[in-house]
């Protein structure tokens, strides 16, 4: 039986305040508002008008709970959003409490029970938090307990998994209960979505994706993803899992594993079986029974939902007692299900009530009987699909069943190419587009500029279905691909006036329609010669994605394909995508090389100049990496001797460039910098040259010309330099050169003058973008700086053992000019710990390999660790062999021009003459040294050989 009763509703103007059913209704209509924020406003309209405190507001709102300000405030903020136009009847008296304006008056009213449903409020929309969820395009209906219950369950399990019948309203309820947190989560919200997924390994890139991580390097995994994310507070969304289960239940497991402050919410037709998952099996709407009154259908959850939708498409239906009865039974055919019920829905507008019901009764006859037959939940969807698929005009049904070929997000335009042809214009193919979201078999997004369209994963799955009974699957995937491979080819062309954030946010959705096109083009019914261009037009997308695995694994598959789907140039381009994501995830090596050799080739038989100036810089880099300096600047030269040749203007200052980086190298810093500086004079940055040489260029070169700059003594050039080139580094958005930046410049140089505040801060930010991005091998850069870092303040033994660890993880090609400074500081930093004998065999290997190498830019200080090595050791004739290094060391640093190096051995060789008693000779050395610098007089080499002078003076 219902409970009878009266309870007191308040009312002003056209609000009311119903405290039994705890509603705020405008015009009778409930207005979203949480629980507790309900409660202040029936503190506040049952103190007609009189102030109440904020201390008595929070004694009765939060009884025994101590509240901060700001909670207050946040519920008050939810009310007034809630009062939209009216939010001034909320009056705040400034640091005492609130009130509630106006006449309010009061009635008795009837009921028969009262539920209430205590909702948490929203937080403010100002939250500094991000969230990729898309906005609700309707109100949920029947799913207020269901959000309710998950928000309690996802305070409790780190994993709740809703599962159910496709159909059933999984990924609409999981989306409307992220929205619902995302305001007081503290925390990102993100929504990954597998459905464009086919290739398990590829889960993790999509939540890296969503993440906005942009990983490259090495291969992006369940691992890598989540030491991205680390301590990091986040809801995950991970939406459609069933058809990648191990994957999703992998990533799931390690991220909740790894992150603690990560909590994940999927859904799935399958649950993922891992520790600590909490199974929600999503439930179908309330249906009426059989002999429900026609007075209390309307509170059905599922009869809501019908009248919902057909209402949204026939604004005057009114369903009577006799129309309600028909809809009840619709509900029952339908189990309640929402997709299926939105389908019927939408033919009512066109056919009406009873011609729907019989559809109904004709495709679904194993609804009948009381379901005895107890199908799977699909097949009951899969004959709704039928059924409404009939029911649309033959147009329609054409271009539904061809807009299959979509993964994800499309546009009209590309619609109207791909659905087109045949019996339909592209401009019917508009018109039909428009008429399918109508009925809810298109989903819409309308963004600020472009309105990007969807299938949802259950219908796309029937139109495929329909499309392969058509016989034109491959005739419409061939027009899918050939569609993506023309945008790509044009988005080349914008790189070169679009800003990258800009450009990703036109191209970067479309990676989902890439992937499909090239599984199909490479399938064995699919034309290899359509994957393959495509392949290449999808590499500046991969790489501004910095997906650089999948890029190779992508040119891989295309040049593995047969030989007559690529001609010579294809084959060139190929190749050269190849050779740069090789050196970018491997380093140098022989595939890398095989690849910019191949390039080379093709270009001078096509007479190619870019291609050509592509492959000279791969082998330049190789040259580099490997130690061959001398090679190096050969190639280099030749470089530009090609570039002279070449339509870029560019081309020839980034000729100079590598010229300055090899003469660096080799020790010339004069000509390294008068090379170095008519590049960064001459060259007009272009967004193709990314693409082409890996790096932004302006960048790299700062990164070399900041170090002969402190080479040549000009330290607070060089800082400068830095500083500039990390700000132009983050603001083109392109990680890679980032790195570079702080890898190259920041960090070394920043040691070098013994600046370890912003060693520290420079330290801190490679460390964080080599998580962030998931890339080994800044990881350990970054880990061998820490270790210096440590060592210069002092920390020697902790220092020198992570300085160690990380190096011996350290490729010996991989950072060209580090590894030799690294062993440089291994070996200093031993003979500082007691270990002379051990820094000297070290010390000896860097000069091994510099004699090996003609690494000559730092040979000068390399002698002078071995002076001092040889001093700490103290063997007989000790200050003898160490005065000879020292001048040695003085000889190579004069003849380069290398003040800086100069100065470091003037300190030590004068620190000697000191213990020696030769204090004037010790003294005439170093200020002659220091006198020829001017500026970096703040500098910690600086400084002390000041400090080594004025002693002496006041001697």
């Amino acid at each position: 039986m219902r409970a009878q009763g009266r309870h007191l509703v308040y009312e002003l103007g056209e609000w009311e305040v119903d405290l039994a059913r705890r509603e705020l209704r405008a015009r009778g209509v409930p207005v979203p508002i949480g629980g507790r924020a309900f409660e202040i406003v029936e503190v506040l309209v049952q103190s007609a008008g009189e102030l109440v405190t904020k201390n008595d507001l929070s004694a009765r709102v939060w009884p025994g709970v101590i509240v901060e300000d700001n909670t207050l405030q946040f519920h008050i903020s939810a009310i007034r959003k809630a009062l939209g136009s009216d939010r001034g009847i909320l009056k705040t008296a400034s640091g005492r409490g609130y009130r509630l304006l106006g006449a309010w008056t009061s009635r008795q009213e009837c009921t028969s029970s009262v539920d209430s449903i205590d909702l948490e409020p929203m937080r403010s929309p100002s939250a500094p938090f991000q969230t990729n969820l898309p906005a609700a395009a309707s109100e949920l209906v029947g799913r207020t307990n269901a959000v309710q219950h998950l928000r309690g369950l996802l305070s409790a399990y780190r994993v709740v998994t809703l599962t159910g019948a496709g159909g059933i309203g999984k990924t609409r309820l999981a989306l409307e209960v992220a929205r619902g947190l995302f305001p007081d989560i503290r925390g990102d919200v993100r929504l990954v979505e597998l459905v464009s997924l086919s290739d398990p390994s590829l889960v993790p890139t999509a939540l890296a994706g969503a993440l906005g991580l942009k990983l490259g390097g090495h291969e992006i995994s369940a691992e890598s993803v989540a030491r991205a994310i680390g301590a990091q507070k986040l809801l995950l969304v991970l939406d459609n899992c069933e058809h990648l289960i191990d994957a999703a239940a992998k990533l799931a497991e390690t991220v909740v594993r790894r992150c603690p402050q990560t909590t994940i919410l999927t859904t799935s037709r399958e649950i993922l079986k891992i520790e600590g998952e909490y199974v929600y099996r999503v439930p179908p709407l309330d249906v009426p029974p059989q002999d429900e009154e026609p007075g209390d259908i309307p509170g059905h959850s599922a009869v809501q939902l019908f009248i919902a939708t057909t209402r949204a498409l026939h604004s005057d239906f009114s369903p009577n007692g006799e129309n309600l009865a028909v809809i009840a039974a619709i509900c029952r055919r339908l189990d309640g299900i929402p997709l299926a019920i939105d389908l019927a829905a939408t033919r009512v507008a066109i056919l009406g009530l009873e011609q729907v019901a019989a559809g109904l009764d004709d495709r679904l006859e194993m609804l009948t009987g009381g379901r005895r037959t107890a199908l799977p939940r699909h097949q009951t969807l899969r004959a709704t699909l039928d059924w409404s698929y009939e029911l649309l005009p033959e147009a329609e049904r054409l271009v539904l069943r061809r807009l299959a070929a979509f993964v994800g997000d499309f546009t009209a335009a590309a619609a109207s190419l791909v659905a087109a042809g045949g019996e339909i214009a592209a401009s019917e193919v508009v018109l039909s587009l428009a008429n399918l979201v109508t009925k809810s078999l298109v989903t819409v997004e309308v963004g600020s500029v472009t309105a990007y369209y969807r299938l949802h994963e259950t219908t796309r799955g029937y139109a495929l279905e329909k499309l392969a009974e058509s016989g034109e699957f491959e005739l419409v995937a061939r027009r899918h691909a050939n569609y993506y491979r023309d945008l790509f080819d044009r988005a080349e062309t914008e790189l070169e006036t679009l800003p990258a954030p800009a450009w990703l946010a036109g191209y970067g959705r479309h990676v989902g329609q890439v992937r499909a096109a090239l599984d199909w083009a490479f399938s064995p019914t699919g034309a290899a010669e359509v994957g393959v261009a495509l392949t290449v037009a999808a590499v500046p997308l991969w790489v501004h994605l910095s997906l650089m695995e999948e890029c190779r694994s992508r040119v891989e598959r295309a040049l593995s394909g047969p030989a007559e789907s690529r001609d010579a140039r294809r084959n060139m381009q190929l190749h050269a995508a190849l050779g740069a994501v090789l050196f970018l995830t491997k380093g140098s090596g022989p595939e890398t090389i095989a690849a910019w050799t191949s390039v080379f080739e093709i270009a001078e038989s096509l007479d190619d100049v870019d291609y050509r100036l592509r492959a000279l810089w791969g082998l330049f880099v190789d040259c580099i990496t490997s130690g061959r300096y001398r090679a190096a600047l050969a190639v280099a030269e030749r470089f530009c001797t090609c570039a002279a040749k070449s339509t870029d203007p560019a081309d020839g200052p980034i000729g100079d460039r590598l010229v300055g980086v090899a003469l660096l190298a080799l020790g010339d810093q004069e000509g390294a910098r008068r090379h170095i500086e008519r590049m960064l004079s001459g060259y007009v940055a272009r967004g193709s040259h990314i693409i082409r040489f890996q790096y932004d260029q302006w960048v790299v070169a700062r990164s070399y010309h900041s170090h002969v700059l402190w080479l040549q003594g000009f330290a607070d050039q060089a800082m400068r330099s830095v500083e500039c080139q990390v700000i132009n580094a983050r603001a083109s958005d392109h990680p890679v050169s980032l790195s570079h930046a702080l890898l190259q410049a920041a960090c070394p140089v920043a040691l070098l003058v013994g600046d370890l505040t912003l060693a520290e801060r420079y330290v801190k930010a490679i460390m964080d973008l080599s998580a962030r991005h998931a890339v080994e091998l800044w990881n350990v850069g970054g880990r061998c700086f820490e270790g210096m870092l440590l060592i210069k303040r002092g920390n020697i033994g902790a220092g020198l053992e992570l300085l160690r660890t990380a190096f011996a993880r350290l490729p010996e090609n991989a950072f060209n000019l580090l590894y030799i400074l690294f062993l440089d500081e291994i070996a200093d930093a031993l003979g500082r710990d007691g270990k002379a004998a051990e820094g000297l065999s070290t010390i000896d290997e860097a000069l091994a390999r510099s004699e090996r190498t003609e690494e000559r830019w730092c040979v000068a200080e390399l002698l002078r660790i071995k002076g001092e090595l040889i001093l700490r050791k103290g063997a007989p004739q000790a200050a003898t062999a160490a005065e000879e290094h020292f001048l040695r060391s003085l000889d190579w640093a004069r003849r380069q021009g290398a003040l800086s190096w100069e100065l470091r051995t003037s300190t030590s060789l004068a620190r000697l003459q000191q213990d020696q008693g030769r204090i004037t000779e010790a003294r005439s050395l170093l200020q002659s040294v220091y006198d020829r610098f001017s500026e970096g007089f703040e500098t910690a080499d600086l400084k002390a050989a000041k400090a080594y002078l004025d002693s002496w003076v006041s001697r």
